[in-house]
């Protein structure tokens, strides 16, 4: 009963119409402004704006027909070499010259083109096939340099041609002189196996090692010239560095591929 008086004699008061009613508190419209602020920014993003994903991979400056590795027909000792590291060489040109039964003999250039190492020095001994040199082929001398990545073999066909890539050179800091500017010219579509990367590279050492984690694909990158900077080419900064890029530095690329609309990845 004691219930039922109380709700009686809630009905019967007059309703306090004249209290006034607070919806929100200041702090409230505040946090509410923000989100709605916050929620147009970012549909606006995902309309307009772009994401672009980047592929990593290791590389090497080469010349455009790459190196090959010159050995000894012969076994004996070095009496006399004769080119020097950076010196171009025609085919058949002796490269230094061996005493053997038989007498001197010369060790002479398979093909012409750019030496860039001497393994065999003056009274070293060498063996049939041991490795004295490497050459990079050279039909054009003025031949700008390329870059070429080696990225896994199921990742290649997700790199588009012309796509930019940033090489970061192994003898030009990052941090002091930038990156260097390239773009995708080719993209392999077969593995290749560590004997075909020697055939390019000639060098065991570096074709093993970008074989390590399975047949690699090659992605050929044009360097961008430029006829401000001292090495020719065109650098994330200003002047890049004080001294020419040498082919058989070591790289390491960032390829910049396709780029996407937040809202694509809403969409079926």
């Amino acid at each position: 009963m004691e219930f039922r008086q109380k709700a009686l004699s809630k009905l019967q008061s007059p309703e306090e119409l004249d209290l006034p009613v607070r919806f929100a508190r200041p702090q409230g419209r505040l946090v509410l402004a923000v989100t709605v602020v916050v929620m147009a920014a970012a549909a606006f993003w995902a309309l307009t704006g772009s994401v672009s994903a980047r592929l990593e991979a290791p590389g090497i400056l080469t010349g455009p027909e790459g190196s090959y590795l010159l050995q000894s027909p012969v076994a004996g000792q070095v009496t006399e070499v004769l080119a020097e590291v950076g010196e171009v060489v025609g085919a058949g040109e002796p490269l230094l010259t061996v005493r053997t039964e038989r007498g001197e003999e010369p060790v002479t250039a398979v093909a012409g083109g750019r030496v860039t190492t001497l393994v065999a020095s003056t009274g070293s001994v060498v063996t049939t096939g041991a490795d004295v040199a490497t050459l990079e082929r050279v039909s054009d001398p003025d031949a700008p340099l390329i870059a070429v990545l080696y990225v896994p073999g199921a990742r290649g066909s997700s790199i588009p041609v012309g796509a930019s890539v940033d090489l970061s050179v192994q003898s030009a800091p990052r941090e002091q002189f930038g990156v260097l500017r390239g773009r995708v010219e080719a993209v392999g579509r077969v593995p290749q196996t560590e004997q075909q990367l020697l055939g390019f590279l000639g060098d065991q050492r570096l074709a093993a090692a970008f074989a390590a984690e399975g047949g690699p694909v090659p992605v050929v990158v044009a360097l961008e010239p430029s006829a401000t900077t001292e090495s020719g080419y065109r650098w994330s900064s200003s002047d890049g560095p004080p001294f020419p890029v040498e082919s058989a530095t070591p790289v390491s690329g960032s390829v910049r591929l396709t780029e996407e609309r937040p809202v694509d990845w809403l969409l079926p």
